[in-house]
């Protein structure tokens, strides 16, 4: 692999970030310095310096999305051809790693933390209900909502089907008011599943109506406060490890992207 390419899918430097680098003495390759950019260097067993950190080569790339409103979280919209969620990322970053798609599915018009990743097998893990990973929301709704209404939420509420039948009982969660002088009310709910339109049929269960709704953590993550909605970053070091911790590290090749968005499909659905 080229030493440019390397640096570039570490998210460490860009093509003429590496060049301008390797000018300066700023990288060096089993301790000599580098002197072009397209220098060979094996990722799994050459140590390659940047600017006086040792840079780790991961097989698998990991992104934090700030989702904005009325994007789709899908890798392609083929019936609307509305913006998706892969739309917002450079297309050097899809070409470079490809297969990348999102871990789970927000709504249309829910906002806040998206992790894309080409990890499938990861992916499938913290997206299982067995491993009850929880994710963190924050929510508006319509009308108030009282000390019943909340301990009703948190030990379960019975979810209606089409049909006005009931479809299922939600696991216990955790509901935080954080505002509910006015007419409304707001708050943050933690939960582990991931059923169809969940939040907000949790709230219908108890009379109400969701008004807004933002992913705010995904397990250890927690959507960094400088990414404006639409910005990405790649994953520090230490969120892969945390987020790999959590679902239960894999050394194989990443998984193939279409079975996994059907796996997401299947494991959570839209808030």
């Amino acid at each position: 692999m080229r030493l440019d390419k390397f640096l570039s899918l570490c998210g460490k430097a860009s093509r003429s970030e590496t060049l301008r680098s390797v000018r300066r003495g700023e990288i060096t390759v089993n301790g000599v310095p580098a002197r072009r950019g397209d220098c060979p260097v094996e990722p799994d067993t050459d140590t390659v310096v940047f600017r006086g950190e040792t840079v780790v080569y991961r097989p698998y790339t990991y992104v934090m999305l700030h989702k904005p409103d009325g994007v789709v979280s899908a890798t392609e919209d083929r019936l609307a051809g509305e913006p998706t969620v892969l739309d917002l990322l450079p297309p050097e970053l899809t070409r470079l790693r490809p297969g990348l798609f999102p871990c789970g599915r927000l709504d249309k018009h829910t906002t806040g933390l998206m992790l894309l990743t080409n990890n499938g097998k990861l992916a499938h893990r913290l997206l299982s209900p067995a491993r009850h990973v929880d994710k963190t929301y924050a929510f508006t709704v319509k009308f108030p909502l009282s000390a019943e209404d909340v301990a009703a939420l948190e030990s379960g509420v019975s979810l209606r089907n089409a049909d006005g039948g009931t479809d299922c009982v939600t696991a216990p969660c955790r509901v935080e008011l954080t505002d509910c002088t006015g007419r409304g009310a707001a708050g943050r709910i933690t939960l582990h599943e991931g059923k169809y339109h969940q939040i907000k049929r949790m709230m219908e269960a108890r009379h109400n109506q969701i008004t807004s709704l933002a992913r705010l953590t995904f397990g250890p993550l927690v959507l960094d406060p400088a990414l404006a909605p639409g910005a990405w970053r790649l994953l520090t070091d230490a969120e892969t490890v945390a987020l790999e911790n959590c679902g239960g590290a894999d050394t194989g090749a990443p998984a193939d992207a279409t079975d996994v968005s059907t796996a997401s499909r299947n494991t959570e659905k839209d808030k």
